[in-house]
C-alpha cells in the first residue's frame, strides 16, 4: 500500500485566491483553474475583463497538466517541433504553456492552469500560485 496526497476544497481555493492576487497585482485579467489529479476541477474563476474563452482554456490547461504531470507547455514546445500527432488526441486538448502540475512530496497532486494574458504570464501567474501553497504546505 501507498500512502498519497489529496488536494482539499481549502487547498484549491488557497491556490485560486493566490493566483488571482498575483494576477491583480500585475493588472492581468485572466481565468484560473485548479484541478485533483485526475484532472477534475476543484475550483475555477474567471476574472472581470478576462475574455469567456479563457475560461474553458485555464481548466483544459490544467487538465492536461495534472494528466500528463508535465507542464503544458511541453506540449505546446514538442507540438512547435513538428510533433503534430499530439493535436489528434481528442480529450487532451490544453497543449499551450499555462497549466502546470502540483508536486508535493514527490506525488502530483494536481495542477493549477491559467489564461488571459501571454502564455508565459499564465504560467508565471501558476507558478506563483504553487510556490506559495508548498511554502506554507510544508
Amino acid at each position: 500500500m501507498k500512502t498519497t496526497h489529496t488536494l482539499t476544497l481549502a487547498d484549491a481555493e488557497f491556490l485560486l485566491d493566490q493566483s488571482q492576487k498575483y494576477a491583480v497585482e500585475h493588472s492581468f485579467n485572466v481565468s484560473i483553474a485548479v484541478v485533483d489529479v485526475t484532472g477534475s476541477l476543484l475550483t475555477m474563476k474567471r476574472m472581470d475583463g478576462a475574455a469567456p474563452i479563457s475560461a474553458t482554456i485555464c481548466q483544459e490547461k490544467a487538465k492536461c497538466s495534472a494528466l500528463s504531470t508535465k507542464p503544458s507547455k511541453v506540449f505546446e514546445d514538442m507540438i512547435k517541433n513538428g510533433r503534430n500527432g499530439f493535436l489528434s488526441i481528442s480529450n487532451f486538448v490544453g497543449l499551450l504553456e499555462g497549466g502546470l502540475p502540483i508536486v508535493y512530496e514527490g506525488q502530483v497532486v494536481g495542477a493549477v492552469g491559467v489564461s488571459g494574458v501571454q502564455s508565459h504570464q499564465d504560467a508565471e501567474i501558476a507558478q506563483h500560485a504553487i510556490d506559495k501553497f508548498l511554502a506554507q504546505a510544508g
